[in-house]
């Protein structure tokens, strides 16, 4: 049985849907913290059960009878996320599952600027010493972030951020479907290839597309760090938040997230989703 955990999430249910298209609903199963909110799934033939990467007990239940367990990044951040990814872990090791795939990132290192990729490499040191066949999957930055980063700039025509880099802004849709063919089909071990879009842009680029699909001109600020921190400070966002946002500026212009591969293309056999694309869909205009 494949068990996807934090299948009421994005990324997670996206998966699920995706193995649904591809292997008998009682083939899977979900670890999730509330399961009124998969009923559906369970409606559909799929195994629904709690699971808290907090409580190892729960765990147990939610991966009984797994051949491979997907983990789903809880996204908590220092060494509270740490335990939990810890007890995920263990706990899929403990219920004879032979293989554990966690969604990892294409930044992912120790000392990246951009504290979710501390994050994501800290967890691939424990998959590696788990002793356990595991793959982690080495996503694109989700193309989902950038709307926020976007922000009111198609109301005032400025978006105003701090110096930046390329980032291979890749779809959530592409990547479950090439998470649901890993699952199904491949056996990597260790780290996939970087499975990203196509091609990585700027915030200059992207102030271009969005103003071509608006019709009406969207301007780049750049800004200092400083200054944009004060213009985030202003909108009443969280120190916590800041600090990420600004720590993400910071590692594209080390080039961190530039990278792009043909793996993604290769799994879903298509063209990734472009980002002018994924922009048309997303933006409320």
């Amino acid at each position: 049985m494949l068990i996807v955990s934090g299948a009421n999430g994005k990324l997670g249910r996206g998966v699920v849907e995706q193995l649904l298209k591809r292997i008998p609903a009682e083939q899977i199963g979900v670890s999730v913290r509330d399961v009124s909110q998969a009923q559906d799934l369970k409606e559909r033939g799929v195994r629904v059960r709690h699971g808290d990467f907090a409580q190892a007990e729960s765990l147990m239940n939610a991966f009984e009878g797994a051949s491979q367990v997907l983990l789903v990044s809880t996204g908590i951040l220092g060494s509270a996320g740490i335990r939990q990814h810890q007890t995920a872990i263990d706990t899929a090791k403990n219920s004879g599952a032979k293989r554990v795939l966690y969604t990892s990132h294409m930044g992912s290192s120790s000392t990246s600027y951009f504290p979710p990729m501390v994050h994501h490499a800290a967890t691939e040191e424990l998959l590696k010493e788990s002793g356990m066949h595991h793959t982690s999957l080495r996503n694109g930055f989700y193309a989902s972030s950038l709307v926020g980063l976007i922000g009111d700039a198609i109301k005032t025509g400025e978006l105003i951020v701090p110096e930046d880099g390329p980032v291979a802004w890749t779809a959530h849709s592409d990547l479950t479907q090439a998470t649901a063919v890993i699952l199904t089909e491949k056996n990597w071990d260790g780290p996939s290839p970087n499975l990203t879009a196509s091609e990585a842009i700027d915030m200059e680029g992207v102030a271009a597309m969005v103003s071509d699909i608006v019709g009406r001109p969207i301007y780049r600020k750049v800004v200092t760090d400083e200054a944009y921190r004060a213009y985030l400070t202003a909108q009443g966002f969280p120190e916590i938040r800041i600090a990420i946002t600004l720590g993400l500026f910071h590692a594209s212009r080390n080039g961190d997230f530039a990278q792009t591969s043909n793996a993604l293309a290769d799994l879903i056999g298509r063209p990734p989703l472009t980002l002018r694309d994924f922009l048309k869909e997303s933006l409320a205009l």
